[in-house]
C-alpha cells in the first residue's frame, strides 16, 4: 500500500509517498481503508523536528493522526462489534500514520461516523474535536452557565471548542481576526473579539475557563481575564502566573489529547443532534500532501484542511 512518511526532518518536501506492507489487524483491531485524513499542527511539529513526540531514532515516521474510512477486515476479537464496510473515524496513536491507503485502528480509538457527515467532514473531527472536548470538559470542568474564553476560535480546535462550549450551556467568548470574526460568530459565540483591533481582556472578564490554543503573550495576559477560581487550559505550554499577579485560586494546566473512542461517541451525539458541525476549508488529493502540509505550516487556516484519499 501507499503511505506518507518522512525519512528526515525538514520542509514539506521531505514527505514521501512510500510503498509499505499492508498492516494486519489482530485481537480487537480493525483494518480500515482510508477515505479521508486530516492535517493538524502536530503534524508540522513532527515533520520539522519531531517535537516532543519523535526523535531521529524513530525515522522513517508515518504521518497523520486522524481519519475517516471503511472497515475492511477485523481482528479475531472484533467480530461482534463491527461489520465490513462500516464507516469509522478515529484518532490513532503515534505508532501509526493516517496519511495512508490503509491503517489499523484499535477498538478504544474509533467510533461510527454520524450519517450526516461526508468522509472529509468526518476526517476533520477526531484530533481537533477531542482536543476541544478534553480541554474544556476533562481538564477545564466545563459546566452550564460558566463563562469560557477560547483563543483562536476560528482554527481547527477552536471552531470545535466554540460549538462544544455553547452546546454545553456556556457563555462563550472567542478571539479571531479578519473574516474569522464573522465565522466564529456564525458558530454561536456570544462575544467575538477581533484581537487585531482590541485587547480581549477588556471584553472578556470573570472568565471561568480559558482554552489557550495560542500561547506566549496571549496566554500570560489571560490571567487577567480569569475569575477567582478560574483555570487556563493550554495545549501548548504550562500556564504560570506572573509573580505579581494575585492568584485568588486561579490555576493553569496543560495537556496532550488522548485518542479516546468514548469521547468520539460524545462528539458524534452532538453532531447527530445538529449542535456540532465540522468545517473544512480545503481538501487536497493524496498526491498533494506536501502542498497541504505547506499550507498548514503557513498558518491563517480557518477550520480544517483534509486529504481526500480516494478510498
Amino acid at each position: 500500500m501507499k503511505a506518507a512518511r518522512i525519512h528526515s526532518f525538514g520542509a514539506p518536501d521531505v514527505i514521501r509517498i512510500d510503498e509499505v506492507d499492508l498492516p494486519q489487524p489482530v485481537d480487537d483491531e480493525v483494518l480500515v481503508r482510508v477515505s479521508a485524513a486530516s492535517l493538524n499542527p502536530v503534524d508540522t511539529k513532527i515533520r520539522t523536528s519531531g517535537g516532543r513526540f519523535k526523535t531521529e531514532a524513530d525515522l522513517p515516521i508515518a504521518m497523520g493522526r486522524d481519519l475517516c474510512g471503511r472497515m475492511e477486515a477485523l481482528g479475531t476479537r472484533a467480530h461482534n462489534m463491527l461489520s465490513v464496510g462500516q464507516r469509522l473515524f478515529a484518532m490513532i496513536g503515534f505508532d501509526r500514520g493516517a496519511w495512508a491507503e490503509f491503517v489499523v485502528i484499535r477498538a478504544t480509538e474509533m467510533a461510527a461516523v454520524p450519517d450526516r457527515l461526508s468522509d472529509e467532514e468526518a476526517a476533520a473531527v477526531p484530533l481537533a474535536g477531542l482536543t476541544a472536548w478534553q480541554g474544556l470538559v476533562d481538564h477545564g470542568g466545563l459546566g452550564a452557565g460558566q463563562r469560557v474564553l477560547i483563543h483562536g476560535g476560528s482554527g481547527g480546535v477552536g471552531h470545535f471548542a466554540v460549538q462544544i462550549a455553547k452546546a454545553l450551556g456556556a457563555e462563550v467568548f472567542a478571539t479571531a481576526s479578519g473574516d474569522g470574526v464573522d465565522f466564529v460568530r456564525s458558530l454561536g459565540a456570544d462575544h467575538v473579539v477581533d484581537h487585531r483591533a482590541e485587547r480581549f481582556e477588556d471584553t472578556a472578564r470573570d472568565i471561568d475557563i480559558v482554552l489557550d490554543l495560542i500561547g506566549g503573550e496571549v496566554q500570560q495576559r489571560s490571567w487577567d481575564a480569569l475569575a477567582p477560581g478560574g483555570i487556563i487550559v493550554s495545549t501548548l505550554t504550562p500556564p504560570k502566573p506572573a509573580e505579581a499577579q494575585d492568584r485568588d485560586g486561579r490555576r493553569g494546566t496543560d495537556f496532550i489529547v488522548e485518542p479516546k473512542g468514548i469521547d468520539l461517541l460524545k462528539l458524534a451525539a452532538l453532531i447527530e443532534e445538529g449542535r456540532l458541525t465540522p468545517h473544512v476549508q480545503q481538501s487536497f488529493g493524496f498526491d498533494q500532501v506536501a502542498a497541504a502540509a505547506g499550507q498548514l505550516e503557513a498558518g491563517h487556516i480557518r477550520s480544517k484542511l483534509v486529504l481526500n484519499m480516494g478510498g
